[in-house]
């Protein structure tokens, strides 16, 4: 199964003309596309185990949740990977049609943006899986490639890594389950030490906190 969904975004982006939507970012390529689904198959995987949610679901509809992902638009990606799932997993295997259902209706609403409580389990596992996955360590390299892309230099790498940190803000406000808030705080908390990090090294930034205060106390004396 990981295989298909491997070969399937490979084969997306050689049949699109010119390497297809944004090839240049590297998001947008299949390799990315291809590890953020495996991050989003094992994080939404031990928050089903841990909040009592159907695994099997869970981890499957990860797998399949952005397999369209860069052969259709944005709005339309969900459903077009459910369509794929269902063909999928009744052509190989003996499912029941329950579990396929259950698989294919959690990935074509992954992208809800609406609030969690009356989603079913799998499908909640699956939207915090995705959202975490943005968020942290991950995320945060991520924001700094994209600065490359868009010619910036490391004195940006602050500004970016606050989108992280407000990207987990946002993360923590919308998530339901203990698990996800848990990962969400970790997450967290090791951008923002990076921040720190990166504020202590970088001296123009250290220089521009400072010529900040003093002009700040020059105009209270």
């Amino acid at each position: 199964m990981k295989e298909f969904v491997h070969d399937y975004l490979a084969a997306s982006v050689e049949n699109e003309e010119e390497g297809g939507r944004m090839r240049w970012y590297p998001w947008h390529s299949a390799e990315y596309r291809f590890n953020h689904i495996l991050n989003v198959v094992d994080i939404a995987t031990k928050i089903a185990r841990k909040e009592g949610a159907n695994v099997d679901v869970t981890r499957v509809a990860a797998l399949f949740h952005d397999i369209a992902k860069l052969e259709a638009e944005q709005d339309l990606h969900a459903e077009a990977g459910a369509r794929i799932a269902r063909e999928y997993l009744r052509a190989h295997g003996d499912y029941p049609e329950s579990f396929i259902e259950q698989v294919c209706s959690a990935v074509e609403v992954h992208s809800y943006q609406g609030s969690l409580d009356d989603l079913p389990l799998e499908v909640q596992c699956l939207i915090e899986a995705d959202i975490l996955d943005k968020v942290g360590a991950n995320g945060t390299a991520l924001m700094l490639l994209r600065m490359g892309y868009e010619s910036r230099t490391h004195m940006d790498a602050a500004e970016m890594v606050d989108r992280v940190i407000e990207r987990g803000e946002d993360a923590r406000e919308r998530v339901q389950s203990d698990t996800a808030e848990s990962l969400v705080h970790q997450r967290l908390k090791r951008t923002r030490w990076f921040q720190e990090w990166l504020t202590m090294e970088v001296a123009e930034m250290a220089v521009e906190d400072d010529l900040d205060d003093v002009a700040t106390g020059m105009g209270d004396s």
